[in-house]
């Protein structure tokens, strides 16, 4: 949402077509009330949908309609700067902009970083103060692509700037696109040739480049394409092309076309709101519906403004919102996360108070800091270079703000071993819930990877099938093969498994992979927003390699809420859970089958927080982090019900000692027990280590 693009409050200036009854005239530059109107549209939709309006699931298809209008705008105005003068001034260019963008986001940049400092958690606000200095510096989606961030998801894992993403996908653009614009006006007048018909086949080759790609890694990793400039770019591209058309060509097209396709072009956009939702596969290809509704929507701008979606979208009220579209889109975002972060995850009436209070600082943003910077007088800003060094000081200005904060959030003291036990003080009988620390251990803001080496080599990634190599560990002479099999919630044990095999003298053999659960049934990838088909052919590699090997022992465990797959839908939670339950019953008779002592983990209790988060700013009320029992189990233990149906597997329980007297305490012996919302922390694990060799099978 960009300057004199997806966010900006500028006028957008076009050629409009020629005068004829009905339309407006067209023989110079004018303002288009209907860009500023679909602005409106698309900040409408991106804020519901932010809010959490069920049924605007797919509102984040605004962002699409942003870019294309963007891509149209800043493409006209340096066609037409090129055909003014012959030229295009990068330095006017860039100057222009950072006026327009920079000043309003180093206010909201700024206002983050306060309110992170009397509301995040102490464990988040590193992670906080390093998307405020990403942000600044225009590469905040690539972070978020590297670590495919649910855009969707509110709570104080959220960011409160991961918003920034789609504004550094289009300075990303505009760093390319006038250089390139320029290499061809250079070409073209070497050689005599047009510029316009050049221009739009460069366009159409990398847009369909860009668009294939957003295909491609749309299947494989849909997380990180959301996110990508290089699957964004053919969006800004198809409004670049829609502003190559020349001005005579839509003088052709009879109005009543221009009506048609106007109001199709809305239809579709809304559409696409109403009907996608968090599975569908985004940006590729399903984007095209949003992007072809906008690009329908100037296209009949050009042709006519008066047609019935031109009417509409040029009312008073519709042309405002989409006037502050930038600042509001800066400052929705921030509210609803500190809103999460304040209350928990909001409710729908919460969430639209708080993105409707967020209109307060956007007006006031938009009227003295965008407006008053981007409209500043020829005299106070005597030449392009005064706007780059405005920019430069913003964009400093906010990376320093940040890196300050960065460097001086404090830490929590780090227990030393012996003074942390952890399970060990259940397994003597302290039922206690301990109720503050001044020391942890780990420390809660580096809890997130407190996993074990089994974690990091032998969980193999969601888009690979072949087996983990090397994932032997103890005796890796033994004739006695123990093996852990399944997703993330089983390689969790390697840190007392492994401290098992070395005491028992086992080889133990670590067959792991993320996301992917030991049962024999189709999952849904969320972060692939598919059937994880990729797991059914690993599952299947492991399998047939235990029926092989023929260990002595195999112990399993998953995550039990899993959204599994049948005839290509995704099933709901009960229909999921009784699927998954025989799948899993398949999987065992399969292991039991080979010989082998087979053991279930049961799913560990399930927090209801973020838990190092909340430590982290509980030290002296652990109390408050905890889970009720019937919370943190409210699930189906597909696993232990599929256990029981199969003779010859048993199932292992860890709930005694992950809760007590009803509660599910998120410290305990002065160890952080979970590292995220359902994963255990390494160091807890090897305290359960006593513990669970008691409950393995004395003769393996």
């Amino acid at each position: 949402m960009s300057g004199n693009g997806s966010g900006s409050g500028a006028a957008p200036e076009v050629v409009p077509p020629r005068h004829r009854p009905g339309s407006v005239p067209a023989a110079r530059p004018g303002f288009r009330p209907d860009v500023e109107g679909l602005r409106a549209l698309a900040i409408g939709l991106v804020l519901l949908y932010h809010a959490g309006a069920d049924r605007l699931a797919g509102g984040y298809a605004g962002v699409d309609v942003f870019f294309v209008i963007s891509g149209f705008l800043i493409t006209g105005l340096l066609v037409r700067e090129l055909g003014r003068t012959g030229r295009v001034s990068l330095t006017g260019f860039y100057a222009r902009r950072m006026r327009r963008l920079l000043p309003s986001a180093l206010t909201v940049l700024a206002a983050v970083v306060l309110a992170a400092w009397l509301l995040v958690p102490p464990a988040d606000l590193r992670g906080v103060f390093l998307d405020v200095v990403t942000a600044a510096l225009y590469a905040v989606n690539w972070r978020q692509a590297a670590e495919a961030v649910d855009y969707s998801a509110l709570g104080t894992a959220a960011s409160p700037v991961q918003h920034f993403w789609s504004l550094a996908v289009e300075e990303q653009f505009y760093v390319v696109w006038p250089l390139l614009l320029i290499a061809v006006a250079w070409w073209c007048r070497r050689r005599g040739r047009g510029v316009r018909p050049w221009l739009a086949g460069v366009l159409a080759v990398t847009a369909a480049g860009s668009f294939w790609y957003a295909v491609t890694l749309t299947r494989q990793a849909a997380g990180a394409a959301y996110f990508s400039t290089g699957t964004r770019y053919w969006e800004l591209a198809a409004g670049g092309l829609l502003a190559l058309v020349p001005g005579g060509w839509w003088r052709r097209v009879p109005r009543w076309a221009a009506g048609a396709t106007g109001l199709a072009g809305v239809a579709v956009i809304g559409g696409a709101a109403l009907r996608f939702g968090a599975d569908t596969a985004f940006p590729g290809p399903w984007a095209l519906l949003p992007v072809l509704g906008a690009a329908a929507v100037l296209a009949a701008g050009a042709v006519a403004v008066d047609t019935p979606a031109g009417r509409l979208l040029s009312l008073a009220p519709v042309r405002y919102v989409g006037r502050i579209s930038y600042s509001w889109y800066l400052w929705h975002w921030p509210f609803l996360a500190f809103t999460a972060v304040w209350l928990g995850e909001p409710p729908l009436s919460v969430a639209l108070l708080a993105v409707a209070l967020s209109w307060i600082p956007a007006a006031l943003t938009h009227r003295y800091v965008e407006n008053r910077f981007r409209h500043a007088p020829e005299r106070a800003v005597r030449a392009h270079r005064s706007g780059l060094v405005l920019g430069a000081a913003c964009t400093a200005g906010a990376v320093l703000c940040g890196a300050v904060s960065w460097t001086a959030v404090p830490r929590t003291r780090l227990a030393e071993a012996v003074d942390a036990p952890g399970a060990a003080v259940l397994a003597a009988g302290d039922t206690g819930l301990q109720r503050s620390a001044d020391a942890l251990r780990p420390l809660p803001e580096s809890a997130e990877d407190d996993v074990d080496a089994a974690h990091d080599d032998c969980l193999v990634d969601q888009l690979d099938t072949a087996l983990a190599s090397g994932c032997v560990y103890g005796d890796t002479s033994s004739d006695t093969t123990v093996v852990l099999f399944g997703d993330s919630h089983a390689v969790q044990w390697a840190p007392a498994l492994r401290g098992i095999a070395e005491r028992r003298g086992w080889r133990l053999e670590v067959l792991t992979k993320s996301a992917c659960s030991p049962a024999e049934v189709t999952m849904w990838a969320t972060q692939l927003k598919r059937a994880y088909t990729e797991c059914d052919t690993w599952r299947e590699t492991a399998l047939t390699h235990l029926e092989d090997e023929q260990p002595a022992l195999v112990v399993t465990g998953a995550r039990a809420t899993t959204p599994v797959v049948s005839d290509g839908r995704r099933l709901g939670e009960t229909a999921g859970a009784e699927l998954t339950e025989e799948g899993y019953a398949k999987t065992l008779r399969r292991l039991t089958g080979t010989g082998a002592d087979v053991l279930t983990f049961a799913d560990n209790p399930h927090p209801e927080q973020d838990v190092p988060s909340c430590v982290s700013g509980a030290m002296d009320s652990l109390a408050d982090c905890a889970t009720a029992k019937s919370a943190a189990l409210g699930f189906e233990q597909v696993g232990e019900v599929a256990t029981r149906e199969v003779g010859g597997a048993s199932l292992i329980d860890p709930t005694s000692m992950l809760c007590r007297d009803g509660e599910c305490p998120a410290v305990i012996g002065s160890v952080v027990v979970y590292r995220n919302d359902d994963h255990l922390t390494a160091t807890y694990v090897r305290t359960m280590t006593g513990w669970l060799e008691g409950e393995l099978p004395v003769a393996v």
